[in-house]
């Protein structure tokens, strides 16, 4: 084969080839009557082990060693070069966790860092988790451009402001359902009221709708855990006073 056939065969430019040649690193078994380079099937070979190795990190001196030096271990290079890519692709993985996690509150229209996002929502924050399926399940609908565009407004502040009402809001539901207050009480309706009105922050939201994201809470374990960690029975306790009130004002 010819240099520019080999070339196109595996990936590298012609230039690259000839200082191959010129270090005596894959070296052309002969010459056309011309004296352009020809590669053999074995010349073939030998540089597709000489970019296995430069993919792996190696550099050309060190390479030519490995593939010359029979006294050489390379399954020792090898292996330590094994670890450092593991390495390399741990590293990787977490930062495209870290993409992935700002991918997903660039969704929910959360203009903040990482960093930030972990100060104001905690380790047990569960918007992330559910960006991608709340876009899949309801990106084509009004209250989704409406969160979209109220949401982008919003300031690390806002943001921490928000955090502390629903954290308060959360506490008074766990109360209310630990003094055994019932959830068709006036009690209750006023914190569903509540509730509402933190949902309306994002977008517009009717009792129906309020209703629908009531059943969620209960019909979803990852939400069902979100509450009743904090109080035993508090998702459906929520629930049913959300429904209460519903039928309250319907």
């Amino acid at each position: 084969m010819k240099v520019g056939e080999v070339a196109r065969l595996v990936g590298i430019s012609v230039r690259t080839l000839h200082h191959y040649d010129d270090i005596g690193l894959v070296v052309p078994s002969d010459r056309t009557p011309k004296g352009y380079r020809s590669y053999s099937a074995a010349d073939v070979e030998r540089l597709h082990r000489v970019l296995t190795y430069r993919e792996l990190g190696f550099a050309l001196d060190d390479i030519a060693t490995l593939l010359d030096d029979p006294t050489v271990d390379a399954m020792a290079h090898l292996q330590r070069q094994r670890d450092l890519l593991d390495e390399r692709i741990d590293r990787l993985h977490r930062m495209a966790a870290a993409v992935d996690k700002m991918m997903e509150a660039k969704k929910m229209g959360i203009q903040l860092t990482p960093d930030e996002q972990r100060e104001v929502f905690g380790d047990d924050w569960l918007g992330d988790e559910y960006a991608g399926e709340a876009e899949e399940r309801w990106g084509d609908t009004e209250a989704w451009k409406q969160s979209q565009e109220r949401t982008a407004r919003f300031t690390k502040e806002d943001w921490k402001r928000i955090k502390a009402e629903s954290d308060a809001l959360d506490a008074d539901f766990a109360q209310a359902l630990t003094a055994g207050v019932s959830a068709e009480s006036e009690e209750a309706a006023a914190l569903a009221e509540r509730h509402r009105a933190s949902i309306e922050r994002h977008y517009d939201c009717g009792y129906e709708l309020h209703v629908c994201l009531g059943e969620m809470y209960i019909a979803d374990e990852r939400f069902t855990k979100h509450y009743d960690d904090r109080a035993p029975g508090l998702a459906r306790y929520i629930r049913d006073a959300i429904v209460a009130n519903a039928a309250r004002n319907s």
